[in-house]
């Protein structure tokens, strides 16, 4: 009896079309963040603020990705982006062969900064490689401060987590530096940010780290 390996062949499959992606991505130029968070954690949001405030300096595409509805991709484009919805079809993450297909209908050429922006969940979007240069993910405040002994593997993955709502921190038992110790034991390179997309709190340091990041993949 033979047996085939169907898992590890996909994942080889994909781990190949990512490589090429970010190769064709850094030939462009043309910097491909992975944003990632759990339902509610305020991925559209901080979309809208980070255009809002990059308006004029960069070209900003984004990729929308849902099982269903384009209610976030309407909201995007509404604030000024280029984007593009993707229907996952039940599939609870991004993948790079659906990455491919959203870059393909976004057509990035002369676009600066490309976010995907991930189904809703802390598990599944850690464990495949979408092409993506940098990895980053939102956690609010109100999920708790105990999120990366639940989930460890997307804080594993991530260069940046970003602490959003923290104007909530005086109504939740949420302690920052319990949080930054948790992360750090899984992942010391990993930077955190606190801001709230509610009132652009800390909004500037996030979009420092995106110019940063940008400056640095075109030098590499």
């Amino acid at each position: 009896m033979k047996v085939i390996e169907i898992k590890q062949q996909v994942y080889q499959q994909n781990d190949r079309i990512a490589s090429e992606l970010r190769a064709e991505m850094k030939q462009r130029g043309t910097l491909l963040i992975n944003l990632m968070s759990s339902p509610g954690a305020g991925k559209t949001t901080t979309l809208v603020r980070t255009l809002e405030a990059l308006r004029g300096e960069m070209r900003i595409g984004i990729i929308e990705a849902d099982i269903d509805s384009d209610v976030d991709a309407l909201t995007v484009a509404r604030a000024g982006a280029q984007a593009v919805q993707l229907h996952t079809g039940g599939m609870c993450h991004l993948d790079a062969f659906m990455t491919r297909e959203g870059l393909k209908a976004l057509n990035p050429a002369g676009l600066d900064l490309i976010f995907l922006e991930n189904i809703g969940n802390l598990l599944c979007p850690a464990e495949v490689d979408t092409g993506a240069a940098r990895n980053v993910m939102i956690l609010s405040v109100p999920e708790g401060d105990d999120k990366p002994l639940k989930y460890p593997q997307i804080f594993r993955v991530v260069d940046l987590v970003l602490v959003n709502k923290i104007d909530a921190l005086p109504f939740f038992d949420f302690d920052l530096t319990v949080f930054r110790q948790r992360v750090s034991a899984l992942n010391p390179s990993a930077q955190i940010l606190p801001y709230s997309a509610r009132t652009g709190e800390g909004l500037g340091a996030w979009t420092d780290w995106i110019r940063a990041a940008a400056a640095q993949w075109k030098r590499a």
